[in-house]
């Protein structure tokens, strides 16, 4: 296929890149004409002391503010109404988000809700908000999530025990703030698993059904990034060069799943943290290579393209030793960075997994996965990872 043959759209927010990028809040809230800002986080966030940096910048400006910090690890549904409705009520005009993909993911559903009305269950799925919501402006503390650049939000529904996903262009952030000094508070396994976490949603970009020549750029240089430096990063916290090289990494694959979506691994992800409120990252790991391990045939030439990322030699090898390749890389990449555990020892049970196939099968992500799964092909994945 021509370049000239292939229709594709590419939806990304203003990025500002680099250290201190931070500190231009204020500036961009004023741009905004913004007469009282909303600022979501968390109470790691605000301990790790990120949250006074932002609201220095926003008294530089003599903006008004309030501080919403009521967000889980895994954002609630009544925590998405509850800060709708203190948004409201206190008449801000802008969000700010500072924080991993909890905060963000919170602020979004809080946008949606004051703009849209009802309840945010009822935007679950793919572009069900009909109304523009108020100015996002995202500062992002971890090196994986990519919310501050995507078109996705994940609620945690703790009646269902499920994690809904909520996608739409009406929810990618106006402007990303993006500075690798603000991943330095991370720890080593924090780092590991959302850079695993950027790693899947690279992997899951390349291969997915609607994936292009713009989002394969994006996805293969995110790749390449986090297979050479996350363990450097994680045996060298506070290089702030090898920070970047991964941050940098998350926003590169952020911008390819934003546009390409993603695929069995988040859908599957999805079911599990919502099942057992895991962190969405080590979800992500404990699934990737059981996940490869289903879709490889369906498009090889796409994960010749990891192998090459991977530094693995394909030539003289058929698919077959191709894929075992990189399934033990991935695995070797999980057992460095030290998220390696399995199903199992968190708390999985087998009787668990026909509700989890289940669950996942639903999953909007599940539709750009390239293979289609059944029910029963989705139990096995699980069982093959437990």
């Amino acid at each position: 296929m021509e370049y000239y043959d292939e229709l594709r759209k590419f939806v990304a927010p203003e990025v500002v890149y680099g250290i201190g990028a931070r500190n231009m809040v204020g500036r961009y809230c004023e741009n905004l004409s913004s007469s009282k800002v909303m600022i979501v986080t968390d109470p790691g966030v605000i301990e790790a002391g990120w949250l006074n940096d932002i609201t220095k910048s926003l008294e530089e400006m003599n903006l008004k503010y309030m501080v919403f910090d009521k967000v889980s690890q895994n954002p609630r549904i009544y925590e998405v109404m509850e800060g709708a409705r203190i948004y409201s009520e206190s008449n801000c005009d802008v969000i700010v988000s500072i924080g991993g993909g909890s905060p963000m993911d919170c602020a979004k559903g809080i946008g949606i809700v004051v703009s849209n009305g009802g309840h945010i269950l009822d935007y679950e799925g793919v572009d069900k908000i009909s109304s523009p919501i108020p100015p996002l402006i995202f500062i992002p503390t971890t090196a994986g999530s990519s919310a501050d650049v995507s078109q996705f939000s994940i609620i945690s529904n703790r009646e269902e025990l499920i994690k809904f996903a909520i996608i739409s262009k009406a929810i990618v952030p106006d402007v990303a703030l993006i500075d690798p000094e603000t991943t330095v508070s991370m720890n080593g396994y924090l780092t590991a698993c959302t850079g695993i976490d950027a790693m899947v949603h690279a992997i899951e970009a390349l291969v997915s059904t609607a994936s292009s020549r713009i989002t394969d750029i994006h996805a293969i240089e995110a790749i390449k990034l986090i297979w050479k430096y996350l363990k450097l990063t994680i045996d060298n916290p506070f290089d702030l060069e090898l920070r970047s090289k991964i941050m940098f990494a998350s926003m590169e694959a952020g911008f390819a799943f934003s546009n390409a979506i993603l695929g069995a691994v988040h859908a599957m992800s999805h079911s599990l943290g919502g099942l057992l409120d895991l962190p969405h990252g080590e979800c992500n790991a404990l699934l990737l290579d059981s996940v490869v391990d289903f879709n490889f045939l369906a498009v090889p030439e796409k994960f010749r393209i990891v192998a090459d990322c991977f530094g693995i030699s394909v030539e003289g090898l058929n698919d077959v030793e191709i894929k075992n390749e990189i399934i033990n890389s991935i695995k070797f990449l999980k057992s460095e960075t030290g998220v390696c555990r399995r199903l199992s020892d968190v708390g999985v049970k087998l009787s668990d997994i026909p509700d989890l196939a289940e669950k996942a099968m639903n999953d909007p992500c599940m539709i750009t996965n390239p293979r289609v799964p059944v029910k029963r092909d989705i139990e096995v994945i699980f069982e093959n990872a437990f």
